[in-house]
């Protein structure tokens, strides 16, 4: 069954490479999905673009696994020499935009899904979702599926980790910030310029360190990204704003790391965009990541973000493909990378199912 599963899945990521699916507009890829799934004879349903299915002998009571990765994309960039859309292979490699996220993890995902859909008396339900607007953190995506489906005890998210262990992924808070000043006219003297004033508070940013520091995940990582004042070349603007990006290990929740920069940093407003992303992980000694670390997989902290900030369950990450990839010009996944993917995801719930 493995190997007739392979070459469906290679053939699907195909169709799911040539049909654009750009966040929020995943209505033809979704429509791909239900297609292969109906032509493997397993019963779906759908929410707006997310399209999730059930095992045969789902049974209440059992705890639930979730396997979920998504079918949405971001843009090409510039970069692209080849067809984005254009999916063919060269030389062993899969070419196309999603190809490697995460278009090869969620098609190993679905057939590993269709290989143990009719398993009787499984140790734990599964469920699968092939969910939309990951890209964009949007509010149809998996987020809105949660309410839906019955609770969830662990999920495997399918992103490219070289099907290495990722058993923890750093959150995101993105702050908008002010350093305010006294506007005047350029020609007359001024000692509370905002844009000098944001000298100090940018070389605050750049010094301070959170105290806690993650096994897994290291040290928070905070970063100026942008700045913007002046509106013409003779006004002292009376504000300067910054756009900080943090990405928070799993020994802060998000609100502890907006108090704490509400309460300490220098700038006279500071405000979270949304606190919603969450960090995740899932202990080392779960025993899906005990079964994986079995199969010779190494574990390590992720620094990306994906679907797993919007779950409060224990997650792991994990698939083939290289996130070093991931929004690249040329976009590719190794053939061979979905086959063993297909099989490692196999192995990893034999153990466990």
């Amino acid at each position: 069954m493995i190997d007739q599963l392979k070459p469906s899945a290679i053939g699907l990521l195909k169709q799911l490479i040539s049909t654009p699916s750009f966040s929020s507009e995943e209505d033809k890829t979704a429509a791909h999905i239900e297609n292969w799934l109906q032509s493997h004879g397993i019963p779906f349903q759908r929410k707006d673009n997310n399209i999730y299915a059930f095992n045969k002998h789902f049974e209440e009571g059992k705890p639930t696994l979730l396997l979920n990765s998504h079918h949405d994309t971001v843009r090409p960039n510039t970069g692209y020499t080849k067809d984005p859309f254009d999916a063919h292979v060269e030389e062993g490699r899969l070419y196309g935009l999603g190809s490697n996220d995460a278009g090869g993890c969620l098609v190993s995902l679905l057939a590993t899904f269709v290989y143990f859909y009719d398993k009787p008396n499984p140790n734990f339900n599964l469920i699968l979702v092939a969910s939309a607007e990951e890209e964009s953190s949007g509010g149809k995506g998996l987020n809105s599926m949660l309410p839906v489906l019955p609770h969830i005890d662990v999920a495997i998210v399918g992103e490219p980790t070289l099907m290495q262990l990722a058993i923890a992924e750093k959150g995101l808070v993105v702050f908008d910030a002010v350093v305010k000043g006294t506007p005047s006219h350029a020609a007359h003297p001024n000692d509370n310029n905002s844009i000098y004033n944001t000298i100090k508070v940018l070389e605050w940013f750049r010094d301070y360190r959170f105290e806690k520091t993650s096994e897994a995940l290291g040290e928070v990582k905070m970063t100026v990204t942008q700045i913007n004042a002046g509106k013409q070349h003779n006004v002292v603007p009376a504000e300067t704003n910054l756009v900080i990006d943090v990405r928070v290990n799993d020994k802060y929740t998000n609100r502890e790391i907006a108090d704490l920069l509400q309460a300490e940093s220098p700038c006279d407003v500071i405000t979270p965009r949304s606190l919603r992303l969450n960090s995740s992980s899932i202990p080392k000694e779960h025993p899906l990541v005990q079964a994986g670390i079995a199969l010779g997989r190494e574990t390590y902290g992720s620094p990306t973000l994906s679907d797993q900030a919007v779950l409060t369950c224990p997650s792991l990450k994990l698939g083939p493909g290289d996130s070093t990839r991931s929004h690249s010009a040329n976009e590719y996944i190794y053939v061979r990378e979905i086959e063993e993917g297909i099989a490692l995801y196999i192995k990893l719930l034999e153990k466990v199912l």
